[in-house]
Parts: C-alpha cells; sequence; structure tokens
C-alpha cells in the first residue's frame, strides 16, 4: 500500500518546556506540517509514504528532508527551491493558559510554487491513496489550482483521496476557504475535520454545540456529516470532538459517518503533553485502518486510539506502533509500565 501526501513542511521553533514568547531566550526546533506529520505517522504504522512539496535547496531544507528520511518517509518527489523554508513559532499552553501560533511562512518555497512543477502522473505511479489539508491551498499563489490539478489525476487514477479541511483563520478568511475548498471537495472520498472546520470552511453547524464552553453534541455532528455528503459526495466524513476542560486537560473522542450509520469510539480523558499534530494522528489513523479494511466501528476506535497517544508525544509527528495503538484500542488506558 502506498499513500501520497501534499504539503509544505515547516521548522517549528518553541520554548524550552511551559515558557512564554516573552521568557524565551532559547528554541527548541523540529519540523511539522499538518501532510508531512500523516506522512510520517503512517510510515511509522508500516505504510509506504511519500511526500511531495519544495524546500530551499540549502541546509534547512535538507534539515526538513532528514527529518522525514528518519522516519522512511520518500521523499522523491520534494523539489527544491526557492528562498526559505516556512517557519512556525508555538508556545505551549498549560491550564487555563491557551497554547498561541505565529506563522513566518510568507514566501515560502512551496506557497511561490510554479502549476507545472510536480508530475502528478509519475508521482501517482502504484499510489493507493492520496492525502491533502485544507492548509495547502490556504498558503494561496499558485497551490489552489495545483491541488485541483492533483486530485483530478487522482481521480482519473482511481485513487482515494482524503482532505482534512484544517481551516487556519491567520492563512484565510472563511469566505476565502469556503469558496475554494468548495471546489475540491467534490473531488474527495472521506472528509476529516474537527469541531469547528465544517462551520468555519461551509457554514455546517452542529446543533446544541458551544465550543468554547466545551458543550459538544453528538448527535448534531451525525447532521454536519450528512449535510457534507449531501452537499459533495464523499463517501465517509470523520470527525474529532475534542472537549477542552482547559489546556491541560481534554477529554478526546471521534466519530465517522459512513452514508449510512454514524460510529462513535470511545472517549479518553487526556492529560496533554503537546497537542498540535493531534487532528493530523486522528487523520492517518483513519487512512491506516480504511487500508486495512477495518469495520467502521474500529476504523474510528484505531484513529481516536491513535490521536489519543499522540497527545502525550512532544513534537508533531506521531511517534507510535500500530501494537502501541492496539493496546489502548482494546482498553488498556492504565498507562502502566511495560516491563
Amino acid at each position: 500500500m502506498r499513500v501520497v501526501t501534499f504539503g509544505e513542511i515547516m521548522l517549528r521553533l518553541n520554548p524550552i518546556g511551559y515558557k512564554r514568547f516573552i521568557q524565551a531566550e532559547t528554541y527548541e526546533a523540529s519540523y511539522s506540517g499538518g501532510e508531512a506529520n500523516v506522512a510520517v505517522s503512517l510510515s511509522n504504522f508500516g505504510i509506504d509514504s511519500l511526500f511531495v512539496s519544495k524546500v530551499p535547496s540549502h541546509e534547512i531544507g535538507q534539515s526538513a528532508i532528514n527529518s522525514l528520511q528518519r522516519y522512511g518517509v520518500d521523499p522523491s518527489f520534494i523539489k527544491r527551491g526557492g528562498e526559505r523554508l516556512g517557519i512556525y513559532f508555538l508556545e505551549k499552553g498549560a491550564s487555563q493558559r491557551p497554547s498561541k501560533v505565529i506563522y513566518d511562512r510568507a514566501h515560502s518555497s512551496l506557497s511561490l510554487v510554479e502549476e507545472d512543477e510536480f508530475d502528478w502522473e509519475k508521482i501517482f505511479e502504484g499510489v493507493d491513496w492520496f492525502h491533502f489539508t485544507g492548509i495547502t491551498p490556504a498558503l494561496g499563489g499558485n497551490l489552489p489550482t495545483i491541488t485541483l490539478q492533483a486530485c483530478k489525476k487522482a481521480k482519473e487514477r482511481g485513487i482515494t483521496i482524503s482532505c482534512d479541511l484544517n481551516y487556519r483563520k491567520k492563512l484565510w478568511t472563511k469566505e476565502e476557504a469556503g469558496k475554494v475548498m468548495s471546489t475540491l471537495l467534490p473531488y474527495v472520498d472521506v472528509v476529516i475535520a474537527n469541531e469547528e472546520d465544517a462551520s468555519d470552511v461551509f457554514n455546517i453547524q452542529a446543533s446544541n454545540t458551544d465550543i468554547t464552553s466545551g458543550e459538544l453534541n453528538k448527535l448534531g455532528y451525525e447532521e454536519v456529516a450528512k449535510e457534507i455528503i449531501r452537499r459533495f459526495g464523499p463517501k465517509k466524513v470523520a470527525i474529532t470532538l475534542r472537549k477542552s476542560i482547559s489546556a491541560s486537560t481534554n477529554e478526546w473522542a471521534g466519530m465517522m459517518y459512513d452514508g449510512k450509520n454514524s460510529y462513535f469510539s470511545p472517549q479518553y480523558m487526556m492529560n496533554i503533553v503537546d497537542r498540535v499534530g493531534g487532528g493530523d494522528s486522528f487523520a492517518s489513523g483513519i487512512i491506516y485502518a480504511l487500508l486495512n479494511n477495518y469495520d467502521p466501528q474500529n476504523v474510528v476506535n484505531f484513529a481516536v486510539s491513535a490521536s489519543c497517544l499522540k497527545h502525550s508525544i512532544e513534537g508533531d509527528f506521531n511517534q507510535v506502533s500500530v501494537d502501541e495503538v492496539n493496546v489502548l484500542m482494546k482498553g488498556d488506558a492504565s498507562g502502566r509500565v511495560q516491563r
């Protein structure tokens, strides 16, 4: 099984521990990006993963590629060129203080890519699945058109396509997102979202839900999934259900609707180490379980268990194995020492 993901890999810089930006004198460096996170997670699950992007041809660009190769991700179709790698700064929240992200990704190599730089015919040879997120077209320039080209080519080849809506208000407006994503979703087989994405991008809202207060109406998200399928025609919709008690403590669950039935996972109470990349680990869990023909209930159970474990790991990459996910999925949430 071979999966292609397409997006931007960035340099992540965060103060050590839980220091605030204004306290920091030293920053930890790692690499990240929604689609890169999915590629790494799938590679850790034993899936042949290929990441498509563009990075500058200097040492920082090479370091980003090295970070992917460390986990077995194939970088063969990463283009070299441009002047800079996108950066984001992360201040990790704790207790009632939320995490904060500052982007420094304007004029990055990928955001300035030309329409003819990726040979999708060659990229998709022998591929089973194509994944992208709403972050990629949000970078602007030619990327909405290039993403559409990729979707059309993947559809021609019968490749399953998934999209995580991943709305980022610091990258584009709700109106821009709705317009562009409405042209892409008719090609998508599996739509993935969090509690707010469908509302932000398509104004599809879950009834009796207040994200800020943590009140989530599960059945309301079934209606959200049904409306996404009615409008755009995907085969499945998967949604994470996060109840934020504080920045340090969340309740975590998810659901999947397959056009006929809804499947809800068990709910986990999480003490968070690092929540960035949690949605990407859910997406990779959905992709892995569907590729391996899990029954619908176990698809969402696997994805939620995988993403629950991600919240305990520093950095964006979900560095867990299928066996570790299966232990949690089967009910062992004790966290006891394994000897």
